[in-house]
């Protein structure tokens, strides 16, 4: 059976099972919302800001408009964590740092294998900041045979049919999506196939996974279509774009009848 998302992720501890680099949480009874874990990187962002200004503690209001969030939410969400901070102080940024660095799993390396290195997987593979969490960019793999062996940076491209055992020798868990829409969902076939349990797809596709395979998605072009709602209801005097007439469309031509 194959699902695209569940509704609520299990709270989870540093422990001794095995996953990615060999350490892997153990999960607890607890569980926390889908949507407050979404909103965890938020908040861990604002704290390393906070926490870079050599500010020791921070109020759920101060840490609610650097996450872009209220302040009750913030509360709410850190409650799962077990942290409720300090009547009139706060909470302390190192400690829920940690905290949240812990829920997230950014206490381990996790090496990543990216599969499609046109123009998106080149800029991905380039990308620092995936390091700089945590995340270890270890393997970038295409189906093109022209692309094969080829270097991005300190990798080479390897070939896909030689994805399971890629996986396998550098304890790969998580894989991203950087191919057309055509070819995502035999990709994210390839990956569980091979071993990966989490998939995050840039592909502008709907593709579906196992039930513990865990898959997140990230469409840039849904992201600027919601844009476009609120900007074309900002009233008169808001530039227009170029008047391209949407799909569908009338065609001004009155019905005979």
């Amino acid at each position: 059976m194959r699902a695209q998302a569940g509704s609520t992720l299990s709270h989870r501890r540093p422990g001794s099972a095995r996953a990615g680099n060999g350490r892997h949480p153990v999960a607890e009874a607890r569980r926390i919302p889908e949507a407050t874990v979404a909103r965890l990187p938020l908040y861990y962002r604002a704290l390393l800001e906070t926490s870079d200004q050599q500010v020791n503690t921070v109020s759920s209001e101060r840490l609610a408009e650097l996450a872009g969030v209220n302040a009750a939410k913030v509360r709410k969400d850190l409650s799962y964590l077990g942290s409720y901070g300090t009547r009139g102080v706060g909470y302390d940024v190192e400690f829920l740092l940690h905290q949240i660095s812990r829920e997230l799993g950014l206490t381990h390396d996790w090496p990543v294998v990216i599969v499609g290195v046109g123009n998106l997987g080149h800029a991905l593979a380039n990308y620092r900041g995936f390091g700089a969490r945590g995340f270890r960019i270890v393997a970038l793999v295409d189906a093109d045979p022209a692309k094969i062996g080829q270097r991005v940076g300190e990798l080479k491209v390897e070939a896909l049919d030689d994805l399971p055992g890629i996986v396998a020798d550098r304890e790969i868990a998580i894989g991203i999506v950087a191919t057309p829409a055509a070819a995502s969902q035999e990709v994210a076939d390839h990956l569980v196939d091979a071993g990966v349990t989490s998939i995050l797809n840039f592909a502008p596709a709907v593709v579906t996974v196992p039930a513990g395979v865990s898959l997140r998605k990230v469409d840039l072009a849904t992201e600027l279509q919601i844009l476009s709602f609120y900007q074309q209801r900002r009233g008169p005097g808001v530039a227009a774009g170029n008047g391209r007439k949407a799909r569908g469309a009338p065609t001004g031509r009155a019905r005979v009848r």
